[in-house]
């Protein structure tokens, strides 16, 4: 046990996530949390997903707008294995949440590995969780177990706690741009067409499978930033009260994200701390372009 900046820790662990989680690699660093990063593709040429350490979010999306064909690559099992393996010879035990199996594979992969080093050094472990969630909710799903731990969680605690708060971890998104919903068949070109002359913004969330499910269509940004904010009034059970963080994420349009950030400041004045806002990476800003905003928040048990 020893102290940080007057904050007791305890155990001798790592928590870790994929950049998936779309923090800052500062931010990781501020939190002692450790990451293994996907891989996308611009044109066919590789890239990792280093939290935009290597291309700046406007290049990427500028890319994109300009018509590079993206794709993007989870985590296999052969680099989970050595990633685990760098920790387990220091002689820790790893927590490492996944991004949501319900839209990647990658939670098999990283099964897969931990399968296999837990064989190779019995004397230590490495747990492997679906966090059921994305980009804003991961993030915040991961500084809360920062929080934890940093509490004085042990680890066989934590991982408890993890994975009985799972459906209690709520995302939302909303999206002002359609364009690549279409151009990745989430949307039909018709039903985009007409989206798009109709000013359609979906809102969408992860469901209790950590799925992306379209909840409503508004007219606008000004109205899916309201159904965003009732979405969330909605979930949060103990209403301006709620005394947890926020994350937001956005797709190359902060204006948008800081003005959810302000409303939902203003509705929980509370809040532990200030919202943070960080970029959507490479992976999920792959699949959703630019104009997209995601909220990550603690609330009532997600949605089928």
């Amino acid at each position: 046990m020893y102290k940080r900046n007057q904050v007791i820790i305890m155990g001798d662990y790592i928590i870790s996530c994929c950049s998936t989680a779309d923090v800052t690699k500062e931010y990781l660093q501020e939190k002692n949390i450790e990451y293994i990063c996907f891989h996308y593709y611009l044109d066919g040429k590789e890239y990792k997903d280093d939290l935009f350490q290597s291309m700046s979010p406007q290049d990427f999306y500028q890319a994109m707008v300009d018509g590079a064909m993206t794709k993007t690559s989870q985590v296999n099992a052969e680099a989970f294995t050595e990633y685990f393996k760098g920790f387990l010879e220091q002689g820790k035990d790893v927590i490492h949440l996944t991004l949501s199996s319900g839209i990647s594979g990658v939670l098999n992969s990283a099964r897969i590995a931990a399968d296999e080093v837990n064989e190779q050094y019995p004397d230590n472990k490495v747990v492997v969780i679906d966090s059921l969630t994305a980009s804003a909710g991961y993030g915040l799903f991961m500084d809360k177990l920062a929080d934890l731990r940093d509490q004085g969680y042990s680890f066989d605690e934590l991982v408890k706690w993890a994975e009985d708060n799972i459906q209690n971890q709520n995302t939302w998104f909303f999206t002002t741009d359609l364009t690549f919903f279409i151009r990745g068949g989430r949307i039909s070109k018709v039903s985009g067409w007409f989206g798009t002359a109709l000013n359609i913004c979906p809102l969408l969330n992860v469901n209790d499978e950590g799925k992306l499910i379209p909840r409503q269509k508004c007219r606008g940004k000004k109205m899916v930033k309201k159904a965003a904010l009732a979405a969330v009034s909605e979930r949060i059970a103990s209403g301006a009260d709620y005394d947890e963080n926020i994350f937001i994420t956005h797709s190359v349009c902060y204006e948008d994200a800081r003005e959810m950030a302000d409303m939902l400041e203003e509705a929980f004045p509370c809040m532990k701390e200030k919202i943070r806002i960080f970029d959507i990476g490479p992976t999920i800003g792959a699949h959703t372009g630019p104009g997209t905003v995601a909220i990550g928040f603690w609330g009532k048990k997600k949605e089928k």
